[in-house]
């Protein structure tokens, strides 16, 4: 995989994928940027909840499980000294639908977990993920 982050100005940039697409990343004022982007780290936790939540619900769907809606919170906490870096993250699986099975719900977030997820398995390396889920019924 290739990417590659343009400087436009100040500390904005521009990322891009070699699938094509783009992004803006931005700084906060209070170190110089113009709050016009993404922060780097906001695109990393993006990118591990992005990256369970395909994997989770095309398992469910193959499943065959009626899911209405679907949704991937994830909350980190961050060291509070410079770099940063994430010391913890939980990530909340919240899935809205009719006769959703648990059984089948807790299977996909397992195999997300242990066999299709990289940025899963990357970061339980480095820092503890809980994991957590919620089944909810779907609206009428």
């Amino acid at each position: 995989m290739d990417a590659k982050v343009t400087w436009s100005k100040r500390l904005s940039f521009i990322g891009e994928a070699e699938t094509g697409f783009s992004v803006p990343l931005g700084a906060n004022p209070q170190v110089g940027g113009d709050n016009d982007g993404f922060r780097p780290m906001e695109l990393i936790a993006i990118g591990l909840a992005g990256c369970t939540a395909l994997d989770v619900i095309s398992i469910l769907q193959k499943k065959r499980q009626k899911v209405t809606a679907f949704e991937v919170q994830l909350h980190s906490q961050q060291a509070q000294d410079h770099p940063h870096v994430f010391t913890q993250i939980e990530i909340e699986y919240l899935i809205c639908g009719h006769n959703v099975e648990e059984t089948a719900v807790q299977r996909a977030i397992e195999l997300s977990e242990n066999k299709y997820c990289p940025a899963q398995a990357m970061f339980k390396q480095i820092f503890p993920i809980k994991l957590s889920y919620k089944i909810l019924p779907a609206e009428q």
